[in-house]
């Protein structure tokens, strides 16, 4: 029995000894990288916002590349992390990272679309096809971009949903966001009013717009776009400040009609006659 106990004894104070260090060195390198990486994501941030400012980068590329740097950050401090794990462990990290090479070569056929991903993102970001707040349609979605990564984007549609969408899907990129956009405003009149007297007035109303900061051209009266079943279409195209072009729409249909309703010009809606034909 004291044979037993001596024996017990001797292994939990030798089972102590090796692991009370192992558990103090993973408790100290668990508690630098809790201090240390957000002080590293911040120096990035800044250092990015500082580059930006330097090189008057527009706000949407800066803060494209510093999400996308405090990303990979990120990344290689995991990849640190685990490296160091490995040192305390006393494990080898040669056998590992060649071991690592024929498993990754091995599966590497299998994962053809995260590399698709990871390369058309190096290329998007290279291009500056995309960048964050941009309103874009690709890959069949539609909405603002929220964050641009080397494997996926998320995109924000209009409804508030938030897409993860894989960087190979986003094809045809139609970025509207790019300089002016156009603000383009059809209105019918009916066909018992006077064509230029209706043109004359959107030409007035157009000039008071053309007055407006948010118009960098325009927007100016073109005519009649088209002969409608029960209305004459008149068209009204301006160049506004990017993103501003659906807010000034609205508020130039809301004027045309306050405008035609003072000349007494009727706006037709879509309406029905029946005719019925006499008994004989």
């Amino acid at each position: 029995m004291d044979i037993f106990e001596d024996g017990l004894n001797f292994d939990i104070g030798g089972i102590l000894s090796d692991v009370i260090p192992i558990l103090l060195q993973i408790g100290l390198l668990i508690l630098a990288f809790i201090i240390f990486v957000p002080i590293g994501k911040k120096l990035v941030e800044k250092t990015i916002q500082r580059a930006g400012k330097n090189e008057k980068l527009s706000p949407g590329r800066v803060k494209t590349l510093e999400k996308l740097l405090v990303n990979v950050f990120s990344y290689v401090m995991i990849f640190v992390f685990i490296l160091m794990l490995f040192g305390i462990f006393n494990i080898p990290i040669g056998p590992l990272l060649a071991g690592a090479g024929i498993v990754g070569l091995a599966i590497g056929f299998g994962a053809q679309g995260l590399v698709s991903d990871v390369v058309t993102g190096f290329f998007i970001l290279l291009e500056r096809q995309i960048e964050i707040d941009d309103y874009v349609t690709s890959g069949g979605y539609d909405g603002v971009v929220e964050e641009v990564g080397l494997r996926t984007t998320k995109i924000r549609s209009f409804d508030g949903t938030l897409n993860f969408v894989p960087n190979r899907l986003l094809e045809g990129v139609a970025n509207h966001s790019r300089g002016n956009m156009r603000a383009l405003v059809d209105i019918g009149i009916s066909y018992h009013d006077n064509i230029d007297e209706a043109i004359t007035v959107l030409e007035k109303v157009c000039a008071e717009f053309q007055e407006d900061e948010r118009f960098k051209d325009g927007p100016n009266a073109l005519g009649v776009q088209a002969l409608g079943s029960s209305d004459v279409v008149l068209r009204v195209v301006g160049q506004t400040e990017n993103g501003l072009q659906f807010e000034c729409e609205r508020d130039m249909r809301k004027r045309i009609r306050a405008a035609f309703d003072e000349k007494g010009i009727e706006v037709p809606y879509p309406h029905q006659v029946n005719v019925e034909k006499g008994h004989k």
